[in-house]
Order: C-alpha cells, then structure tokens, then sequence
C-alpha cells in the first residue's frame, strides 16, 4: 500500500463524537514508551503526524487520521507507567475500553509491543483481554533497530509461547522499526487485505438492500 494522503482529523475522549464509522478503522495501542507514535509518523511518512515526546504518556486522547481518504489510523493512549494521577489512568482506561467496545467500524487492534524486552504482563493482560472480547487484534513488535535478530526473535517466541496459554492460536505479528522502517510495508499490506472484505461487504448489503 502506498500512502499518498495522511490528514488529523480529531482529538477526543468521546466514543459518541467520532467521525461517522463509515470507513475501516485500525487502532494501534501499546505501553506508553513503545514508541507507538514514531512508527505511526514512519508508516504514513509525515514526520510530524502523530506528536513524539521523551515523555511517556503524552497520548492522552483518541486522535484519528484519515489516510488516503479511505481508512483511520487510530492513535489510542499508551497503558502503564504515563506520570498521571490513578483517577486520570482510570479514565483514560474507561474511555479506551468503551472505544474498542463500541466502535463498530473497528476492523483490527495493532497492539505494540517493545522486542527489546520478554513478555511483560502488562501486555499479555491486555491481549487477553481483547482475546475475552473477541476484538480482532495482530502484534506490532517495536524497536527492532535496538537489538540484534537473534534477539528480537527471541523475544517474540517468548511472547508467542505466553499467549499459547489462553489462545489455542497466536494472531500474525510484524517486527518493526521507525527507524529503518522495516516490517511497515506487511503491516499496511496486512490492512490492505482487511479494507478489501471491508469494501466487498459493503457492496454486499448494498445489493441485498436493493
């Protein structure tokens, strides 16, 4: 897929003030210092599209882009360490909850995940979670510049093995890097493939409606 347009449209806490669910959306979410918004810059190649800082939890509402006119990119809050008050984390956890329960164009959760480290349960728990819910979900392994292969692929197979233990399959997963950019091109291919059924299912009801 080739990004030729990517727009901000919105910020918000609201699930019942976002743009229309007409069009595919994709949520991308991770630990606050995953560097969720450096790979969303580097996919859509706008440097300043979604804001970076040295400050984990700078993400503190939904923010949705328009890419190519056709699908959001949704940019979510990152969970855990974000330097705010139980009462704010509690919120921000509300609001992202009822998002991905209730969003009804949601087609697919990018959960990202630091290759640099083993599986930690923070977000295992939440895979867990979205597994409960049955949300659609893949894996986005970050930061893949930080460490050898050797070592990424290590870790992934730790984080696989994890999820083995509730999911009787693990869902695709991508190691990434915003700063060399690999592993961007499969993952848009990935949502490529999704907007397509979207799109054909759309024309679908649109011909049962007539």
């Amino acid at each position: 897929m080739l990004i030729k347009t990517a727009v901000f449209i919105c910020s918000n806490t609201r699930v019942d003030q976002l743009p229309k669910p007409s069009l595919p959306e994709y949520a991308f979410i991770g630990r606050s210092n995953v560097g969720k918004s450096s790979l969303i810059n580097a996919l859509t190649g706008k440097r300043s599209l979604a804001k970076t800082s040295q400050t984990p939890g700078k993400t503190q509402v939904i923010n949705h882009f328009l890419i190519n006119d056709d699908w959001y990119l949704v940019d979510l809050p990152g969970y855990g360490f974000a330097k705010t008050s139980k009462s704010n984390r509690a919120a921000w956890e509300k609001f992202i909850r009822r998002y991905l329960l209730m969003r009804e164009n949601l087609q697919c959760v990018f959960v990202l995940v630091d290759s640099r480290h083993g599986p930690q349960q923070i977000d295992l728990d939440f895979c867990y979670w979205l597994g409960e819910q049955r949300i659609p979900f893949m894996l986005v392994f970050t930061k893949a510049d930080k460490l050898s292969q050797a070592g990424s692929a290590a870790n992934i197979k730790k984080f696989r093995q994890a999820l083995l233990q509730w999911f009787e399959t693990v869902p695709p997963h991508f190691l990434t890097s915003a700063e060399t950019r690999v592993g961007g091109e499969p993952l848009l291919m990935a949502i490529d493939e999704i907007n397509h059924k979207f799109n054909e299912q759309q024309i679908n009801a649109q011909d049962n409606d007539l």
